[in-house]
């Protein structure tokens, strides 16, 4: 242990069989140039980058797609593609296929929405979605909100892995169910869970860590900020911040004063 934060070499986390440093998992989309997103996963020391399957897949073969690619193959990060815009299990299990085969990985992130205005996902077309995916051999990171029933039956057809939402995505709210996300953390102690979407401050992402989580994946809250590199960094010490506090033990709240300084007895616990 060092005299400030816990190195993320002493602290690993697992995702299946591989075993990682970063907490910080990245998103892709959105930035204002090439060479600030380049800038921004640098300072982040995220070793997981995300990226929408519909939206750049397609374009790898032209110009612009293949330097967008050429510039995530360049940073030597690992790709965790997602089936962004799917509807239908069917739509997100065949997109999954096609993403194995163009970035050489089983793993995936399933998106399956539902509505469009929460861009909730559509449970009754994710669980099967996700068991289709994991009998074909995928490391399935499903994007879910923070339904432990849904998460159960995740579990339950093989997820080793469970993301759900803090709010809904791009909105920048925060964790909106804290004690809902603390119920999934305390009935799946053994699952990485990765708080996705609806993060919009540093605070934000330290108080997932805070309560437990094994992770947080950003994307909207660094590429629109004014300046994302700097944002990035932010991100990174908040992460480490928040897993340093949940591993140092954060007090329980309690609703009435405790003084701090005893006027009698011990100075020291003994």
């Amino acid at each position: 242990m060092t005299t400030s934060l816990i190195s993320n070499s002493a602290d690993p986390i697992r995702f299946g069989d591989t075993q990682l440093t970063s907490r910080f998992l990245m998103g892709t989309a959105g930035y204002p140039s090439p060479q600030v997103l380049e800038a921004a996963i640098s300072v982040s020391e995220a070793e997981i980058l995300t990226m929408g399957i519909k939206r750049q897949a397609a374009n790898v073969s032209g110009s612009g797609g293949k330097a967008w690619w050429d510039l995530i193959r360049k940073t030597g990060k690992r790709i965790l593609p997602n089936t962004a815009g799917c509807r239908t299990a069917a739509e997100a299990v065949a997109l999954a296929q096609m993403a194995r085969e163009i970035f050489e990985t089983n793993w995936v992130k399933l998106e399956v929405v539902g509505d469009d205005y929460t861009l909730q996902p559509d449970t009754f077309e994710l669980v099967p979605a996700a068991k289709q995916l994991v009998d074909l051999g995928f490391e399935v990171f499903p994007y879910c909100t923070e339904d432990l029933l849904v998460a159960q039956r995740l579990v339950d057809v093989g997820c080793r892995i469970l993301m759900p939402w803090a709010a809904p995505i791009g909105s920048g709210q925060g964790i909106t169910n804290k004690d809902a996300l603390q119920r999934l953390r305390d009935r799946f102690p053994n699952t990485t869970l990765i708080v996705d979407a609806g993060i919009g401050a540093p605070s934000h992402a330290a108080q997932a860590m805070e309560i437990g989580f094994d992770g947080v994946l950003l994307n909207s809250a660094i590429a629109q900020a004014k300046d994302p590199v700097k944002m990035a960094a932010a991100f990174r010490d908040a992460i480490r911040a928040g897993r340093a506090g949940f591993l140092a033990g954060v007090i329980t709240p309690q609703p009435f004063a405790t003084p701090s300084t005893p006027v009698t007895g011990q100075p020291f616990t003994i």
